[in-house]
């Protein structure tokens, strides 16, 4: 479901511009153009580009990203205020995000659930397509892997170091032998989604490759082509153990397509077709599937019959966002109309509440593992974290400058890293769950 653009990775600023996001600050880039590519001339930074901010330093006063407001033309709250003003969010549908404010609820600011621990210069986060956000996955509060230009990238937040795992700029091929495997490989394979759980790597492409790797295994297991439409941009992975114990992917294509793989034996055990391009989510609990399509409306399908549940409507644009509560009873969906909707599975007729974004479109929803807090991310410079257990009313709201790619909560709850593109700023940022120990209190 996501727009067919140009085929390269460099047209990705280019991409921002025809988009209208908008022009940087000639203050703060120090040129004109469009996209989040900020370049600061006029001072030279190159020795400390890669410097990293730490929790210690931020509670100093500087900066989480290191830009040094102090030295330049323009406050950061200035700054923040232009940026409120003149971010362009991009819709498929006309005004869609002025019908759908509307119905939003007014949330309580100011939660601090999730406290800054680093901004890790060094490893850099790239994106692209405009659409599709989740290029960031944590395996282990200290593991998250993303993609980095043509690179996947491990960095380690124990040791403060990356590592490449995968490099797709030239020839990839399988070093492993399966059925209906394309042994003759890919050449520079543009990434336009990624999913990793455990130890195991799903990447997928511009033009409908899926590259899997295990994290323990040399090399590359299994490489195919799910389609070889003109228009195959993989839209979403996601990997999921089945009811059965057995550990699958999904993939869901622009050439209408959602494809289940089994990967123990890396065969397709599963092809729904469908009328229109999809993004879809899969409950366990409930074994159902949650289908966003071009159109505004999202669908609920069990697959076991294959029957329709129920049509969501609420929306008024284009959804590329989803995720499901680890109960299975609730879930959420995030739109172009800058609205994140939250469903309850016993009540369909009407969405539980709506969230607001203030820039753009909600690219990317996640859920703790633990249900108590659910995270959505815009297109740019803001990540809201909301307390669950009060009815979506509290949020802490991160605010930073730059694209998302991607973010994760580490499966232990414990870490949330967000990737940061832009070409002087970009980064990882990592923040840690705020604990309250309260019983060390009465031990003092």
């Amino acid at each position: 479901m996501s727009r067919q653009q140009g085929n390269h990775a460099d047209d990705m600023e280019e991409e921002y511009e025809m988009e209208g996001v908008d022009d940087m600050m000639d203050e703060f880039h120090g040129r004109d153009g469009g996209g989040s590519d900020s370049d600061v001339n006029e001072f030279d930074y190159m020795n400390s580009r890669n410097q990293d901010t730490t929790a210690a330093q931020a509670r100093g006063g500087r900066d989480i990203q290191g830009i040094p407001w102090e030295r330049l033309n323009i406050t950061r709250e200035k700054y923040r205020q232009t940026r409120l003003e003149q971010y362009k969010n991009y819709e498929n549908i006309s005004q869609s995000g002025e019908v759908s404010e509307k119905e939003c609820k007014t949330t309580e600011k100011g939660g601090s659930y999730y406290e800054f621990r680093r901004n890790s210069r060094s490893v850099r986060s790239t994106i692209l397509h405009f659409q599709l956000r989740n290029l960031v996955w944590a395996t282990s509060k200290h593991d998250v892997y993303l993609m980095s230009h043509y690179s996947v990238m491990h960095w380690s937040s124990l040791t403060h170091t990356k590592s490449e795992v995968l490099n797709v700029s030239g020839h990839v091929a399988p070093c492993e032998k399966h059925p209906g495997s394309l042994l003759e490989g890919f050449t520079q394979t543009q990434v336009s989604t990624l999913a990793v759980k455990d130890k195991l790597l799903v990447a997928g492409g511009f033009h409908g490759e899926l590259i899997c790797k295990y994290l323990d295994r040399p090399g590359v297991s299994y490489c195919t082509r799910t389609t070889y439409d003109d228009n195959a941009i993989t839209n979403a992975v996601e990997i999921y153990t089945s009811s059965s114990g057995a550990v699958h992917f999904v993939a869901s294509n622009n050439d209408c397509g959602i494809r289940d793989f089994d990967l123990e034996s890396f065969q397709l055990s599963k092809h729904l077709p469908f009328s229109w391009p999809v993004n879809v989510s899969f409950s366990l609990p409930m074994n159902i599937w949650l289908f966003m399509s071009y159109a505004s409306m999202c669908i609920l399908l069990c697959t076991r019959p294959r029957m329709v549940i129920a049509s969501l409507r609420g929306h008024s644009d284009y959804s590329f966002a989803s995720a499901w509560h680890p109960s299975g009873l609730t879930f959420a969906t995030g739109n172009q109309d800058r609205t994140c909707r939250i469903w309850d599975m016993r009540n369909l007729s009407n969405s539980v509440t709506a969230l607001k974004g203030n820039l753009g479109a909600i690219r990317s929803i996640r859920y703790t593992s633990d249900g108590k807090f659910m995270a959505m991310a815009e297109p740019a410079d803001f990540v809201h974290v909301f307390y669950v257990e009060s009815g979506y009313k509290r949020e802490q709201e991160i605010d930073f400058f730059g694209e998302i790619s991607g973010m994760s909560f580490s499966p232990d709850t414990e870490s949330l890293f967000i990737g940061v593109w832009d070409r002087t700023y970009g980064s990882l940022i990592e923040f840690g769950r705020r604990r309250e120990f309260s019983y060390l209190d009465t031990i003092v």
